[in-house]
């Protein structure tokens, strides 16, 4: 049987499946995919906890179920940058980013209309998890291509030392397996 580490979010208890890294480092996986329950719960907490906003923005695709259901709670808009350049782009603006996740560098893209759609408003970027800073940075950089203000960052899970930030709202901390 796999080992687990038991996270209890938002009023939930989940048993997160423990996956190898490296030789150092192993990580509890956070799915929200697919977990309705979840995704509703600890999006009602995070906009319990969150400042104001006009527009979220996240990144595609482990951010999406928590956005989108903020989303439809606040009835605030939600924008997605995606990994890839997509043919209704007409100009895509693009940012690499890394992943303690993904062992190669991801693209986000987003269009220059959607960047200049947030123009003035407060954005709130939201992700599933932060632990490294890599998505949250690259999507940062994706707003500064626009004259949006950062509103705040929110996570459902702060990973490892992430939860010791000051500059950002999250639910729990998740911690990280060395050997």
């Amino acid at each position: 049987m796999p080992k687990t580490y038991e996270l209890h979010v938002a009023g939930l208890t989940r048993h997160l499946p423990i996956c190898k890294v490296n030789d150092h480092l192993d990580i509890a996986a956070f799915i929200m995919l697919g977990d309705a329950e979840l995704t509703v719960a600890c999006a009602e907490a995070l906009l319990n906890k969150v400042p104001e906003f006009d527009v979220i923005l996240t990144a595609e695709a482990k951010g999406i179920p928590v956005a989108h259901e903020m989303s439809r709670q606040s009835g605030k808009p939600y924008v997605c940058a995606r990994k890839g350049e997509k043919l209704y782009m007409y100009e895509p603006v693009v940012v690499e980013d890394q992943s303690i996740s993904t062992a190669a560098k991801q693209k986000l893209v987003l269009d220059k209309a959607e960047l200049d759609s947030m123009k003035g408003k407060r954005v709130l970027v939201v992700d599933d998890v932060i632990s490294t800073g890599g998505s949250l940075h690259a999507l940062e950089a994706l707003l500064a291509h626009s004259e949006a203000v950062i509103a705040g960052r929110a996570c459902v899970l702060a990973e490892g030392d992430a939860a010791e930030r000051t500059d950002i709202v999250y639910l729990e901390p998740l911690p990280l397996f060395f050997h």
